[in-house]
């Protein structure tokens, strides 16, 4: 029998720091068609959010208007099109539901923009578009929202470690690894022995890891000049030493991560997480929570599509997702 094709539902945006994807969803929740642009927040001129989503979306909109739009991300940061304030920790979806901010279009379409998310304390710590990914797993997989909790990774720019039970974001950790490893390579001396490969060298990754993993109490800012010495002395080749300072750096994150555990009497190893990125980065972390002892760390596969969908669907924006046969 053959596959019905969903009809279209929502126009959900995933609107960041330097890049918006569009995604048309069906019924169902699944993407019918995407769209991608640099039409980031910081590469727009002043007022330039309604031309971008126009030239994005305006097709779509004319084929099959009307239709909801929901966006999350820095859209809704102060230097977006429209301030979402934060909701705090804990937070569920229902708590971005009801901070949901609406801006409109020129055309006279409502974007509903979904609020990031703020945990208080002398640490304070935030997040923008990773909280809607979140609950895209917990849509995808609800046995992560149990009250026995669940730790959701999304490495990146700045990797994000969000602790889940009872299917709210109870607290979350920010790492900023991979702005740290672009500034040591492109802006410090740690930059001038490496040269680029087109190739990932696995053991010069695991070698970082280990190193950040064994460092003892030096912590990171003793170990990551080995990136050079390591080089100077013949044992690292400068196609090696990127991937080297990469694993060296997601090593001290997942140590501090580990941490983070042992003080609550628990570890990495043996445990189960989910991871949502791209695969390549995703396959980066989990060779490395594997030297951690951690061997169960899928991917969640179109979380941000289906939280976008779930947080519709509760903003009655559209209906609970009707999968097709």
């Amino acid at each position: 029998m053959k596959a019905t094709v969903s009809a279209p539902a929502l126009i959900a945006l995933d609107w960041g720091t330097t890049s918006l994807r569009a995604y048309l969803l069906g019924a169902d929740g699944a993407a019918l068609d995407t769209r991608a642009s640099s039409a980031g927040i910081m590469n727009l001129p002043a007022g330039g959010f309604d031309q971008a989503f126009e030239k994005t979306c305006g097709a779509w909109l004319d084929a099959h208007a009307p239709l909801p739009v929901i966006a999350a991300g820095m859209v809704g940061s102060a230097q977006g099109w429209v301030e979402a304030p934060y909701v705090e920790t804990p937070a569920g979806a229902d708590a971005l539901v009801a901070g949901i901010v609406t801006v409109k279009a020129s055309r006279g379409v409502a974007v509903h923009v979904v609020p990031g998310v703020l945990e208080r304390g002398v640490l304070p710590n935030v997040m923008r578009g990773e909280e809607t990914q979140i609950f895209g797993a917990l849509a995808s997989e609800p046995s992560l929202g149990t009250s026995d909790g669940a730790l959701i990774g999304l490495p990146g720019t700045h990797a994000k470690w969000a602790f889940v039970s009872d299917e709210r974001i109870e607290r979350f950790y920010t790492f900023m690894t991979g702005e740290t490893f672009a500034a040591l390579r492109d802006h410090s001396i740690l930059g001038r022995t490496m040269h680029p490969s087109a190739t990932h060298d696995e053991q010069a990754f695991v070698r970082g890891v280990d190193t950040a993993r064994d460092a003892g109490d030096a912590g990171m800012l003793a170990t990551i000049f080995t990136t050079r010495t390591l080089g100077l002395t013949g044992q690292l080749s400068g196609e090696q030493q990127p991937d080297y300072l990469s694993g060296l750096l997601i090593g001290h994150e997942l140590r501090g991560l580990n941490e983070v555990l042992t003080r609550e009497h628990a570890a990495l190893a043996g445990k189960t997480l989910r991871l949502i990125g791209s695969d390549a980065l995703c396959d980066r972390y989990r060779v490395a929570l594997s030297r951690f002892g951690c061997h169960d760390a899928p991917t969640v596969a179109q979380a941000t599509e289906h939280g976008l969908y779930r947080i519709a669907a509760l903003a009655g924006l559209v209906a609970a997702p009707v999968r097709t046969a």
